[in-house]
């Protein structure tokens, strides 16, 4: 009897990490701060299928406008660098970020210096950038394989599961309004443990997908 309760506490914890690893859109308490107004974001999938969450004015109308002034992509807040995620990384993955996402961008309108009466301001912000234990698999909720599954995370050897959040906005400059919010959770590459350093290449498929959306992003279709 002992042995059955045990299993069905195993069964429910390791169903209770899977919920809270199932989102795939940043929570709310995951926001930055950086946009100044959250209200409004509704999930929806991208041009290349990923899970977003985005707001657009019902008024907007791409015509109205023919060229964006880019503000480089910054960090908010300013990242402290660690073991795992250092320096070059940040700086890597922030020149990078800019290159792919300032020519996406460029696809729709001319970019220009400064903001006419018919332009929108880009500003948008990689808002985090973690590596954390990767949750239980539901094969592993058994007595013998919870208790292996649990020495392998303390002895610093378990899977790390990384992730890029985005925070970005098109804003009119003429009324200083945003016309579409956009907040994104990207998931990289694995890392086979908490000793394994995070590179560029970790994320680069996040940012690439970032960059495709956004380069056949089509407000017509809500893609």
């Amino acid at each position: 009897m002992r042995t059955q309760a045990f299993f069905k506490v195993a069964v429910l914890s390791g169903l209770l990490a899977l919920a809270g690893c199932a989102s795939k859109v940043a929570q709310p308490d995951q926001y930055s701060g950086f946009l100044k107004d959250y209200s409004g974001l509704k999930e929806t999938t991208s041009a290349t299928g990923k899970p977003t969450l985005r707001w657009v004015d019902p008024s907007y109308d791409a015509s109205k406008y023919d060229s964006i002034v880019y503000n480089p992509i910054t960090y908010y807040p300013v990242p402290k660098p660690t073991t795992q995620i250092g320096q070059k990384l940040l700086d890597d993955l922030l020149a990078y970020t800019n290159t792919k996402m300032k020519a996406a961008i460029g696809q729709h309108k001319p970019i220009v210096a400064t903001p006419g009466p018919r332009s929108l301001i880009f500003r948008g912000a990689i808002t985090g950038v973690s590596s954390k234990k990767e949750g239980l698999q539901f094969y592993e909720v058994v007595p013998v394989a919870l208790v292996i599954a649990g020495t392998q995370m303390a002895s610093g050897h378990r899977t790390m599961d990384t992730h890029l959040y985005f925070e970005g906005e098109l804003i009119d400059a003429a009324t200083g309004k945003p016309v579409i919010k956009v907040v994104r959770k990207g998931e990289g590459s694995e890392l086979n443990n908490e000793n394994s350093p995070m590179t560029v290449a970790t994320l680069k498929k996040v940012v690439d997908d970032m960059a495709t959306d956004a380069t056949m992003f089509d407000v017509k279709n809500k893609k």
